[in-house]
């Protein structure tokens, strides 16, 4: 299964919902794909609180690992809005440390234009299997 979402901030529980279905297809066991939800969820976050309040998910199977990438535009986000900054549920400062303690693989590239953040879960042997034809 692949996925391919456009969010911002009205939207992240949806995003979270697509993650999930997405990881379970893909064969994580179910803690396994809440770690997936977290840590997509958190960058996912991040893009609208830093981010310019919008960003895109995709979530692939590429050969053992499930990818997760969260792309956003780099334009600013809720901190720059004073009333956003009331409405944001969490206190900031623990995400990506989060992120890179669950994923397998981390890789972050920012420039002025926006940020790619790519995390790697590997996909579980049994799931290799059924996927190869050999399980």
């Amino acid at each position: 299964m692949a996925l391919d979402e456009a969010f911002d901030v009205n939207t992240l529980h949806e995003l979270r919902k697509a993650v999930l279905a997405a990881a379970t297809a893909a064969g994580m066991p179910a803690d396994r794909a809440m770690e997936v939800v977290l840590a997509v969820h958190e960058l996912a976050a991040n893009a609208v609180r830093h981010g310019g309040g919008t960003g895109q998910a995709r979530v692939h199977v590429v050969a053992n690992g499930l990818h997760c990438q969260v792309r956003d535009a780099g334009r600013g986000g809720a901190e720059d809005d004073p009333s956003a900054a009331r409405r944001w549920p969490v206190r900031p400062g623990r995400g990506l440390w989060l992120v890179r303690n669950t994923a397998d693989h981390v890789t972050v590239a920012a420039s002025p234009c926006g940020s790619l953040v790519t995390v790697v879960f590997a996909l579980p042997v049994a799931s290799r299997c059924e996927r190869s034809g050999q399980g």
